[in-house]
């Protein structure tokens, strides 16, 4: 498809091609004059980068010169802009038909600095939007406090120079997931074109033994879904039971073969909603740094999972409870790197949570929460006794809380610690039954684990010979005890609400805090659009 399209587009910018590079070869000893240079710096979008990339080359054209390699990186950059839609970017935003105007119209020197920098700038803003985003996050949802690693224009420039085309190939991510999304993305355009799953089924409830007109709906969207192999049982039998089961396992449903309310409104949902997804997800695989570790842990607040991965294999995973979904106790997304472990923790109570959850019941009665030390500035432990609480507001209130080891511990038994300026960490808990639940959206931002004792294992057995046993060795000490890792581990914390699981099948997650949901309305407005809208 994809040499399909550049042999078309190749064809359709021969004749400009070759009227400019006419014209360069003409004009190449004046390029390096002042009327060039002049015109350059004239239209070229105000950069020291930019400005000090082609003072140091002399001005030297990137793309007008009269040689096979400027010819070469023109025919790169006129393909990856008319097909930049491929990969979820605004493709208007480019305007390939201004550009060609403009190629077919040079003839002078001067137009021919124009059309230098209007090629450098369209180059420029195609390549920052492919390799590192069309978006910034952070103007989009306060939560999304990643630091996105942006390439200069110079470097951009520099690396063009020295590759010649082939750097267009380098722009992208070189990942799986983005290999597996784009593909995704290409079958979901198809079957939009198609008209999608067919008719929706009525929400209600049905189960293993059911028959009627309904589960013929269900059965009808799971055969056109790919979950069923075309049958024309009427019943609820154990093929849809199965295929119930693998559709709820992709898309982080319960797993038990009926389709309740819940699985039968993912079932329902448009190919568009999913296509939506999918280019949410290649925006964000674009902020993800290039080099993630050939080992890191990787969590995905949409999945509500943890995740160890060595040299691109899932070699440990297990269930997490995300932070609540209300204004300050969302989970942020970012990225760091864990330094080391605490068994045996102490729980220091955030100042939020002292001042908008403790103060107000201490207030009320100074015993209440006698599980935690109220502890002054040199961490004495303060009387309750002696102090007036009701004197005390959020601002002045003087003293700290500390919550001593125990098993009861807030924070379970050890704590996985990557210090950051929003205090989130990956720690175990007392409150094991909230893993059972389908959104576990519960914390006030951390990372609980499920399985904190065999995370700790997997990320010990790198330095200890034994780790089990020297994990137990320390626990069982009953002492606060802090653990540095050899070799630093590096942390994701991301949000996928479509992404390629272990099989290569790309799965699907609910919006749990609508952030999927702005970056889309996002992308829209930067002039992202699905195929129907196109079309």
């Amino acid at each position: 498809m994809f040499s399909v399209f550049r042999t078309s587009t190749s064809i359709l910018v021969t004749a400009c091609f070759a009227a400019t590079a006419a014209m360069a070869n003409t004009a190449s000893d004046a390029m390096q004059g002042t009327a060039f240079q002049m015109a350059v710096a004239e239209h070229m979008p105000t950069s020291d980068d930019v400005a000090v990339f082609y003072r140091s080359n002399g001005y030297a054209p990137v793309w007008v010169g009269p040689s096979q390699d400027h010819a070469d990186r023109r025919a790169a950059l006129i393909e990856a802009l008319s097909s930049s839609h491929m990969h979820g970017l605004p493709s208007a935003s480019y305007d390939v038909d201004a550009l060609m105007d403009q190629m077919r119209t040079a003839r002078s020197v001067r137009d021919l600095g124009a059309l230098e920098a209007e090629l450098t700038t369209l180059f420029l803003d195609y390549a920052d939007d492919l390799y590192a985003g069309a978006l910034r996050p952070a103007s989009i949802d306060d939560g999304l406090v990643r630091k996105v690693e942006r390439r200069s224009p110079e470097a951009h420039l520099q690396q063009l120079n020295a590759q010649g085309a082939g750097y267009f190939d380098q722009l992208a991510p070189q990942t799986r997931q983005y290999r597996s999304l784009m593909k995704q993305k290409l079958a979901l355009e198809a079957l939009l074109d198609q008209g999608g799953w067919g008719p929706t089924v009525p929400v209600t409830k049905l189960e293993f033994g059911d028959t009627g007109a309904t589960v013929v709906k269900l059965r009808n969207r799971l055969v056109t879904m790919g979950y069923l192999k075309p049958t024309a049982s009427p019943s609820y039998d154990d093929a849809m039971l199965a295929a119930v089961r693998a559709f709820q396992t992709d898309h982080g449903l319960e797993p038990d073969g009926v389709a309740g309310k819940g699985t039968i409104s993912e079932i329902n949902r448009p190919v568009s909603d999913r296509l939506k997804a999918v280019h949410v997800a290649l925006e964000r695989e674009r902020w993800l740094p290039r080099e993630r570790g050939e080992r890191h842990i990787l969590v995905n607040q949409a999945d509500f999972s943890a995740k160890i991965v060595d040299d691109g294999q899932v070699t440990f995973e297990t269930r997490a409870v995300i932070g609540k979904n209300v204004h300050d106790r969302r989970s942020p997304e970012f990225s760091d790197e864990m330094e080391h472990m605490v068994i045996n923790p102490s729980w220091y109570v955030p100042r939020s949570i002292i001042t908008k959850e403790y103060l107000p019941k201490l207030q009320s009665n100074p015993n209440a929460v006698g599980h935690i030390q109220i502890t002054d500035r040199r961490g004495r432990q303060v009387n309750r006794g002696a102090v007036d609480f009701t004197q005390f507001t959020a601002r002045n209130f003087p003293f700290a809380m500390r919550q001593p080891p125990s098993k009861s511990n807030a924070l379970g038994l050890v704590k996985f610690m990557f210090p950051n300026k929003y205090n989130i960490y990956l720690h175990d808990t007392p409150q094991k039954s909230l893993f059972a639940r389908e959104v576990r959206a519960f914390s006030h931002g951390c990372i609980r684990l499920a399985q904190p004792f065999e995370f700790a294992y997997a990320l010990l057995a790198l330095q200890e010979e034994d780790p089990k046993a020297f994990f137990h060795r320390v626990l069982n000490s009953g002492k606060e005890t802090k653990v540095e890792l050899d070799q630093k581990v590096p942390v994701h914390l991301i949000y996928r609400t479509a992404y390629v699981g272990p099989k290569g099948k790309v799965q699907y997650r609910r919006d749990v805090y609508n952030r999927d949901a702005k970056i889309w309305t996002a992308l829209q407005k930067a002039g992202v659009v699905l195929p129907d809208v196109q079309g």
